[in-house]
């Protein structure tokens, strides 16, 4: 195992009938931005419930928060909270909306002339000497899936472009997870929250064998916990036990704790951020799009792990290291195919010559030497979006 250093402060409060806690858990005196994103926060009551949790406190509302959060919204954001002499932020959405409020909490207190230069470090935190404390903030988690809720990392868009985003300091101060939320979320939103909770937790554990003992143990119960849940959540919305448990996985996988000590891949993510950015497919899809044609092409350097994952998560005991890791393989492809999302590139109407814009967007971006091994070149990022084609 790796040396590491773990720390997570955010407050979790989970579970029904919790807006009361708003009120002990926002400073008293706090001048408050509310954030979020289109309006369905509003006409469903949501924003109206959180204001009332807060009581007497100065409230100003900035709505409109992309899906993917544009620097331009953002920047919108942090003039408007700064004229308001703002002190805390409550981001009320998904990731997207929290992303976009962990952006303007940096905002708000860098030392910077503009904003785009939070932006430059890609996977790396930003300095200290920039930041050294972002905004205080919380959140109130409306969709399951990127686990923004419980730990320092964003994506933010400028234009086509996505910026991965990252400060040590800027966890969420609190977030409240109430899984009858999201009863109402379209079932779309649900399959993409539930991919994305499942590649965000293989991309940590289907690396190289570390002696990451736990790590691996809990990686594998959060990808069986899905499993077991993910066709149920799209089936049944209102399954209370089943949101909460895609709920609660989706931020144990990206809060930091299976991370700890071990290899980490994202050359998913990276891959499928460009396919986002180009032609707007949902994050969620272009993880069930990539991965698979991710673990074909690296899937020597991630034998060992694959037949791990193949023998604890999918139970698959006979055959031989590249039987197991085959079926392992396409009993992922049919998981995804089993929450109603395509897993072919074609089937978003994107044409096979588009696939060279793909790669010159990663190498623009810098990613030339992706995955835990550092060998997915550009060409053999292509090589991938060609077998997924």
């Amino acid at each position: 195992m790796f040396n590491f250093d773990f720390k997570n402060p955010t407050h979790i409060i989970f579970g029904k009938d919790r807006f009361g806690d708003l009120n002990h858990v926002v400073p008293a005196n706090a001048k408050v931005m509310i954030t979020y994103g289109g309006q369905s926060a509003v006409k469903n009551g949501l924003i109206d419930k959180v204001k009332n949790a807060l009581g007497s406190r100065k409230i100003i509302e900035f709505g409109g928060i992309e899906p993917n959060p544009q620097y331009e919204t953002i920047v919108k954001a942090v003039d408007k909270a700064k004229e308001e002499s703002v002190d805390f932020l409550l981001a009320v959405g998904g990731g997207s909306v929290i992303d976009g409020t962990k952006f303007l909490a940096a905002c708000m207190t860098a030392d910077v002339k503009d904003y785009k230069e939070l932006l430059q470090y890609g996977m790396m935190p930003v300095p200290f000497e920039v930041l050294k404390k972002p905004m205080d903030y919380g959140a109130v988690l409306t969709l399951a899936a990127t686990g923004s809720e419980m730990n320092t990392g964003a994506v933010i868009s400028v234009g086509h472009d996505k910026y991965p985003f990252m400060v040590m300091n800027n966890y969420p101060q609190f977030s409240l997870l109430d899984p009858t939320i999201t009863f109402t979320v379209p079932e779309k939103q649900i399959a993409n929250g539930i991919i994305d909770a499942f590649v965000h937790t293989a991309e940590q554990y289907m690396t190289f064998p570390a002696e990451g003992r736990i790590q691996d143990r809990w990686a594998e119960g959060i990808m069986q916990t899905l499993i077991e849940i993910g066709e149920t959540c799209i089936k049944e919305p209102d399954n209370y036990d089943a949101r909460a448990n895609h709920m609660w996985a989706a931020t144990m996988a990206l809060n930091g704790i299976i991370a700890v000590g071990v290899p980490q891949d994202w050359a998913t993510h990276m891959i499928g951020h460009e396919l986002t950015g180009l032609f707007g497919i949902d994050h969620g899809q272009t993880l069930a799009i990539v991965y698979p044609g991710v673990l074909k092409s690296q899937k020597e350097a991630k034998m060992a792990k694959l037949v791990q994952y193949a023998e604890r998560v999918w139970h698959i005991t006979e055959g031989t290291d590249n039987e197991k890791a085959d079926l392992a393989i396409g009993k992922t492809e049919e998981f995804f195919k089993s929450l109603g999302v395509s897993i072919k590139l074609s089937e978003y109407g994107v044409k096979e010559d588009q696939i060279s814009d793909v790669v010159k967007q990663l190498e623009a971006h810098g990613m030339v030497a992706l995955s835990e091994t550092g060998k997915i070149t550009l060409d053999v990022s292509e090589k991938i979006l060609k077998s997924v084609f």
